[in-house]
């Protein structure tokens, strides 16, 4: 397990939410962040005692802003709004999405502008703690007033209500806090809204999302580099005098790897001054493209990592100082209604990174196919890399199966051009980002796969190319790691085995970490 998180609303990265996420690492809460809550609950016991109707503390939802609530059902309103909110749809989300969320939302909430109260934040670093995984639906947001749906499933768990998971074991809520020796939360005023209100599934999708799209192209850089060794071609394409000239970050860091890669290549070496002029365009404009997806998934990181510690509930409480307009509070506190749970800053960079992973996974297929069509590939190569082709298909069917995946990706819609007021109408214009999100998500897994076709391919076709030639350190570094768990096909079968073996060491991480051993250094 990871060391511990420290949650202070500052400086939660991509990295933090995945270790949390995914490796189980538990999270705390520094001192100095809980006086920042104290205050900024203070502010809003503060408010009460004026009895001045506020947003979100004595006053309906939506539409029915204009609903005063009384004091004694200002509790009941919190828990009310909660259990109307879980309206989710869809199939469950996968554990690491859901601690991704509770992470997540406990840093925006500890960064003292939501006037909760230190036992909700508490409870919330208990259930990552403990081990206790609120059971939420993966369709029902619309990105504004932010993920309201999901985090109200999520939400219902701190109250003893909904379901979780404990060890695998699936338990109502009040089951699974007693299991993991917690008390259930009586919300008070604002509590209930400052939970749901928020980004939390686009963003805790929107980080994961970042270090897997990474990942991809970073594995897409080392499928590259083996594919135009095995076709040789040359890596004069990724000479850094041509980057000189159109000095795109990504094309740098991509054409860098490549060479890295191909390192003291002697495949390379032995064509150098063949008489082929130039490569096809899905090799030798390798760097440009990667290095577009790239800066797509640079601007994401940016985009999530500012998002990842802001304040996304709405209102938000400040100090009084030079306020005028709508606000509401006292002479020290001032309650300030606005937008921040509006997803558009995530939904449009995520949209962007779903169309970049799309061109990843199109370059790619068409490297697949040079590695496999008899019309197009090298000499040195069997049809479709296979041994006695005709009698055996090879690795045929892996284009295919790659061509569907890029169709898919490519089919995608851009849900943050969509809009559906609701409300009453009185949230007019919404982001979509949670869909957003999700379509990333499931591009990157579509691509990535993908990318491992083009892997297992390449380290097939290495098989042909002259024994006395060795390949690049990179590259060797590359097949020997695919080789660890695919084997030689000699013989025809089913082939989704390898493809899946290879992408599991695309997704992990695997691939790059034994090709930078081999390389000395570290890939782009």
């Amino acid at each position: 397990m990871s060391e511990a998180v420290a949650v202070d609303g500052e400086s939660l990265t991509p990295a933090d939410v995945e270790a949390v996420a995914r490796e189980g690492a538990e999270v705390s809460i520094p001192e100095s962040v809980r006086e920042r809550v104290r205050d900024s609950r203070e502010r809003i016991e503060e408010i009460l005692e004026t009895g001045d109707p506020v947003y979100g503390v004595n006053t309906g939802f939506g539409e029915l802003v204009d609903e005063r609530i009384a004091a004694e059902d200002i509790e009941a309103i919190q828990r009310n709004l909660v259990r109307s909110h879980a309206a989710g749809a869809g199939d469950e989300l996968p554990t690491e999405v859901v601690r991704g969320m509770l992470v997540t939302r406990l840093n925006t909430l500890v960064k003292g502008f939501s006037g909760i109260r230190e036992r909700v934040v508490d409870l919330l670093a208990g259930l990552l703690n403990k081990g206790v995984h609120p059971v939420v639906r993966s369709k029902g947001s619309l990105g504004a007033s932010g993920d309201l749906a999901p985090l109200a499933h999520m939400t219902l768990v701190l109250l003893g209500e909904g379901t979780a998971t404990v060890d695998g074991e699936r338990l109502d809520g009040d089951a699974a806090l007693e299991r993991a020796g917690l008390e259930p939360v009586e919300l008070r005023a604002k509590e209930g809204l400052a939970l749901i209100n928020g980004t939390q599934l686009t963003v805790s999708l929107g980080a994961l999302t970042v270090l897997d799209a990474e990942r991809a192209v970073r594995a897409a850089d080392i499928a590259g580099a083996m594919t135009t060794e095995v076709t040789t071609s040359t890596t004069a394409s990724a000479d850094p005098r041509i980057n000189d000239v159109r000095p795109h970050r990504g094309h740098r860091e991509s054409a860098d790897n490549v060479r890295s890669i191909t390192t003291d290549s002697e495949i390379v070496a032995s064509h150098r001054n063949c008489d082929r002029v130039q490569d096809a365009y899905s090799i030798r404009c390798l760097p440009q493209v990667h290095g577009a997806v790239r800066d797509a998934v640079s601007h994401l990181r940016e985009v999530v990592t500012i998002e990842l510690n802001s304040a996304t509930d709405n209102p938000l409480v400040f100090d009084a100082d030079n306020v005028d307009g709508h606000a509401s509070g006292t002479d020290d506190t001032a309650v300030l209604s606005g937008g921040n749970f509006h997803g558009e800053p995530l939904a449009l960079p995520l949209d962007y990174v779903t169309s970049a992973l799309s061109e990843l996974a199109a370059i790619s297929e068409r490297r697949l196919d040079r590695l496999l069509n008899p019309n197009v590939q090298e000499d040195h190569l069997p049809p479709f890399l296979a041994e006695d082709a005709g009698l055996r298909s090879g690795y045929m069917i892996a284009q295919y199966a790659a061509a569907d995946l890029v169709s898919t990706n490519q089919a995608e819609g851009r849900p943050s051009m969509t809009n559906v007021p609701v409300s009453g109408n009185q949230e007019d214009h919404v982001s979509m980002s949670a869909q957003s999100a999700l379509r990333a998500d499931e591009a990157v897994d579509r691509t990535r796969r993908v990318v491992a076709s083009e892997l297992v391919c390449a380290t097939q076709a290495l098989e042909y190319v002259d024994p006395d030639l060795d390949p690049g350190d990179g590259t060797a570094a590359a097949r020997a790691c695919v080789r660890e768990r695919v084997p030689r096909l000699d013989e025809d079968r089913p082939i989704h085995t390898d493809i899946d073996a290879a992408t599991e060491l695309v997704a992990s991480g695997t691939l790059e970490g034994q090709v930078e051993d081999a390389i000395d250094g570290s890939l782009r």
